[in-house]
């Protein structure tokens, strides 16, 4: 019987360069592909080497103690936010995963959005082609996708109710249900920078669809947006994001199509009972 895959370890070049000394250590959750040393975590570099260093940029100008944390990033003895592939970055205590704290989740993503709002627009969005970006772009109406056959009632459903929404776009974080870590006394720490160009409501919009998707978020809980009159026209928008990213990543072989179909449809359903 095959065991688990094996999480990929950075060379010792990559600890020598950021000044690390240890044994890397897998970390659970996200991809699978963290690893800590002593008190940082490393995992390869996601995209080009452009969008890393940016990342790093604007984590770096972030303030502290605005409502939330970030693991600030490190660096080489060169200036490099990347080396051999890899980044590093300061490792920070916490829960992974909403489990309940839904609240917090959406304050800490209201925290760092407002730290965000002076930052341009990064020029890398437009090159991006993997499959999270074109699912962004399906949502918002700027291109057209087919999906899976098994997706293909509640897609053509969601797109029937999508409508013109008005909202100012910045730069967001994108995926914040997995990613902030919850911490008795503590800010709530916000890890793996995932950035679009997008209205912040979008972005909690996003949070409150996973949480119905796949966290058991009960419809009655905090929801993005309450009282906005634009709040349905972002869920919808946040659940053809999902749906199209999952269309996009499925393969051949996908065996789930019946369940995933039926959990969209009734999560549209939820949205439109508002």
């Amino acid at each position: 019987m095959p065991g688990p895959p094996r999480v990929p370890l950075p060379p010792r070049c990559v600890l020598d360069a950021f000044g690390l000394r240890g044994v890397p250590e897998p970390l659970a959750g996200g991809q699978g592909r963290s690893v800590r040393v002593g008190g940082a975590v490393l995992k390869p570099a996601e995209g080009a080497v452009e969008e890393s260093e940016w990342a790093a940029s604007v984590v770096e100008r972030l303030p502290r103690g605005a409502g939330f944390r970030v693991p600030r990033p490190l660096r080489s003895a060169d200036g490099d936010a990347v080396v051999h592939g890899w980044t590093a970055a300061e490792f920070l205590d916490g829960r992974t995963g909403p489990q309940r704290q839904w609240s917090g989740v959406l304050a800490a993503g209201r925290a760092l959005h407002a730290a965000l709002r002076e930052e341009p627009r990064p020029d890398f969005l437009d090159r991006r082609t993997h499959p999270w970006a074109v699912a962004d772009r399906v949502a918002w109406g700027e291109r057209e996708a087919d999906v899976v056959a098994e997706l293909a009632e509640p897609f053509a459903l969601l797109l029937s109710r999508r409508r013109p929404v008005e909202a100012t776009a910045q730069l967001v974080h994108g995926d914040l249900a997995g990613n902030v870590l919850l911490a008795p006394g503590r800010d709530p720490a916000v890890i793996d920078f995932t950035p679009y160009w997008r209205p912040p409501l979008y972005a909690e919009a996003v949070v409150i669809v996973d949480g119905l998707l796949w966290y058991d978020l009960p419809p009655g809980l905090p929801a993005a947006g309450a009282g906005d009159p634009r709040r349905r026209q972002m869920l919808i928008r946040a659940l053809i994001f999902r749906l199209v990213a999952l269309s996009g990543l499925a393969g051949p072989s996908w065996s789930a199509g019946e369940k995933e179909a039926a959990r969209f449809l009734a999560v549209a359903e939820a949205i439109e009972r508002g």
